[in-house]
């Protein structure tokens, strides 16, 4: 059996989206206690901190072919904290831990390498919602926002109609702003308990 430890995240991503089920054991051994420790950070629940994990690798091991990850660490943390914020919002946490949360008065400011990190996992978000979306929808916002295209333009290269692009960019900016929303709360959250 081969030894998985020295190996880089990146190289086990490599192997991992050849199927390599070692690979995929080595990264979840070696990231699961920090994205449990900061899951379970916000939500004191050890279940459902567990389970968040589990659902973060489980949609790792499904999607293994077609991910592309930069920063394993980075990417992985911007999961659990997806995650942690849709349970949140699913209204699965209790009530006074929220009236808690809104009468929290941050009392330090965040350093600028915590500001980077933050904007790396918000654009991991980002990007992740947007890998999300259907495949026309994704295909009309990334003409828009990476291509810098006009509605017209994007209706003529696609050969629909602009009010078709319209109802697509609706969809995707509705569904990107979600992402962001879920991804705030769960930054206020982590500033309320650090």
């Amino acid at each position: 059996m081969q030894d998985y430890s020295s190996y880089t995240d990146a190289e086990l991503v490599v192997l991992l989206s050849q199927s390599d089920k070692s690979a995929f054991d080595a990264l979840y051994l070696r990231n699961w206690e920090d994205l449990y420790k900061s899951a379970y950070y916000i939500l004191r629940d050890q279940e459902a901190s567990k389970d968040i994990v589990q659902d973060v690798f489980v949609w790792l091991w499904k999607h293994r072919e077609t991910v592309k990850i930069a920063l394993v660490k980075s990417y992985l943390r911007a999961a659990v904290k997806f995650k942690v914020a849709n349970y949140i919002r699913a209204g699965k946490i209790r009530e006074k831990f929220f009236d808690e949360i809104i009468s929290f008065k941050p009392t330090h400011s965040l350093s600028q390498s915590d500001e980077l990190a933050e904007v790396r996992d918000l654009n991991i978000i980002i990007q992740q919602a947007v890998s999300l979306l259907p495949e026309k929808c994704r295909e009309v916002y990334k003409l828009s926002r990476e291509a810098h295209l006009s509605n017209q333009e994007i209706a003529n290269r696609l050969d629909i109609s602009v009010k078709t692009v319209e109802n697509q960019m609706t969809i995707a900016l509705r569904r990107l702003r979600s992402a962001i929303e879920v991804y705030l709360i769960t930054y206020l959250i982590l500033q309320a308990v650090i």
